[in-house]
């Protein structure tokens, strides 16, 4: 049987929308930094006739956990908690940053991914993440916000080359021009739900959901401090 996983995205100024039914996609996505509650709802309506199916028919919601804008964040799991509650569905909740890998790998193919998006106050949010053969992603820097010029001091060169991948390159390009990493470009800006959508399969088939009253963002706002891999000090 076919899985069935409506995933939205709100976390950015790109808003976006997917359903994956099996191996087929349904997807609408837009860059409108400040009209995401007037486009999410229209594009789940969308997708849903695309695929001539209710919310009551699918298994499960996935949605963009953040990190990103605060407002955006919110925004997004207020709408798929709603969402949620009404056709009863589980939650699950993807790193923005995972999908960015996820969405760099569709494009190019890229296997080592360095995920920074701008986080505004002088901070991007970090991570960086190797595709492991099953298709999930295994992370090499844990997600964290954090200054460029510290992420610079603290980060080591090792034998990857690493796909530039998320907004804060190119905020932050003379600060991070530092970086001890071979990085090649062919990344994508911002996250498309359709790479939530998925990276929510394995979380799916996993047992990984929640109810929709259990649903939380990540911020990573309170987490400030550089933190290595465990084995990588």
């Amino acid at each position: 049987m076919s899985v069935k996983i409506l995933a939205l995205d709100t976390a950015t100024e790109n808003c976006s929308v997917a359903l994956l039914v099996g191996e087929q996609l349904f997807e609408r996505s837009e860059i409108v930094p400040r009209d995401h509650t007037k486009k999410i709802l229209p594009m789940v309506d969308a997708v849903l006739t695309d695929a001539g199916l209710k919310l009551s028919d699918l298994d499960a919601l996935a949605f963009g956990r953040g990190p990103g804008s605060f407002t955006g964040v919110r925004i997004g799991i207020g709408i798929a908690q709603g969402l949620a509650f009404g056709a009863e569905l589980p939650m699950i909740g993807i790193s923005t940053l995972t999908a960015l890998a996820q969405g760099s790998y569709r494009n190019t193919g890229a296997e080592h991914v360095a995920c920074a998006i701008d986080a505004r106050m002088q901070e991007v949010y970090w991570a960086r993440l190797s595709r492991q053969k099953n298709g999930e992603w295994l992370a090499v820097d844990a997600e964290c916000v954090i200054p460029p010029s510290v992420l610079v001091d603290n980060t080591d060169r090792d034998d990857a080359s690493w796909v530039q991948s998320g907004t804060g390159w190119s905020a932050y390009e003379q600060e991070l021009s530092g970086l001890s990493l071979t990085r090649v470009e062919g990344g994508i800006n911002l996250p498309e739900a359709q790479d939530i959508a998925y990276l929510a399969k394995f979380e799916l088939e996993k047992g990984n959901t929640v109810v929709a009253e259990n649903a939380s963002p990540v911020y990573l706002r309170d987490n400030v401090a550089w933190k290595k891999i465990p084995g990588r000090e």
